[in-house]
């Protein structure tokens, strides 16, 4: 049985410019805004659990040597939602702004922001000159597979994409090289969709998913990245917007 859609009423202006860009940039991440909060807060934290619930190693995974990066990542995100207006941020448990209370479980740092933030996170460390993906979160996949991608290097990552090519790669590669942790950046896409499940995945050799006729959804992600300065991984972040297009 399929899940209730999910739907936000828009798509968050800045975010709407950013993907409507001839090309696509990043920008700084003003102080406060790296994770957002909007309407389908609760609605998206609840999808989440299910997921884990269902089937866990679909969207939870962690490599070995990865595990302190995940814990500096939780405790990043409980600083970050610290000063934020609805959360009460404790030694052990956050209480939402929903009123849910979340224990801060260490021990499974990923399935803890499950429960906290709207953003799917993957985090990337380097290895043989190249960031590879080490551990993620990604409740929320618009059309890949976490189990095809875990351990790979990011221009594998990509290689199903038509137009990442040897230049776009040493781009991405050199923007994960400079990225401080004191300076994240992020950029937005946006894409006509068929389908209103926020669970999307989609293995490298099928086809990629194909609209026919007018979009009856619009899906935008706003990513973001930024350096963990202790374990120097690096995060990327997805928060998933998916709105109603008007007939």
């Amino acid at each position: 049985m399929q899940p209730a859609p999910i739907f936000q009423s828009h798509i968050p202006e800045d975010q709407r410019m950013a993907a409507a860009a001839r090309l696509p940039q990043m920008y700084p991440v003003q102080p406060g805004q790296w994770l957002r909060q909007d309407t389908c807060y609760s609605p998206q934290l609840a999808e989440k659990a299910r997921l884990i619930a269902a089937d866990r190693d679909r969207v939870v995974r962690v490599l070995p040597g990865a595990e302190a990066a995940c814990i500096e990542l939780l405790d990043l995100v409980l600083d970050e939602l610290a000063p934020l207006s609805g959360f009460a941020v404790g030694p052990d448990a956050v209480t939402r702004p929903d009123g849910i209370a979340v224990a801060i479980d260490r021990t499974d740092p990923l399935v803890t922001l499950s429960q906290l933030v709207q953003e799917d996170f993957c985090l990337h460390l380097k290895r043989d000159g190249e960031h590879a993906l080490v551990a993620a979160l990604l409740c929320f996949p618009m059309a890949w597979t976490l189990a095809e991608k875990i351990g790979r290097p990011l221009s594998r990552i990509h290689a199903p994409v038509a137009a990442y090519d040897a230049d776009i790669a040493g781009r991405v590669q050199r923007m994960f090289d400079m990225v401080r942790p004191d300076r994240p950046l992020w950029r937005a896409n946006a894409h006509g969709w068929d389908r209103s499940d926020l669970f999307r995945p989609c293995p490298e050799d099928a086809p990629r998913p194909q609209l026919h006729g007018p979009a009856p959804f619009t899906r935008s992600e706003r990513q973001a990245i930024r350096r963990l300065p202790v374990s120097d991984a690096v995060v990327f972040s997805i928060h998933t917007t998916l709105v109603r297009n008007k007939d």
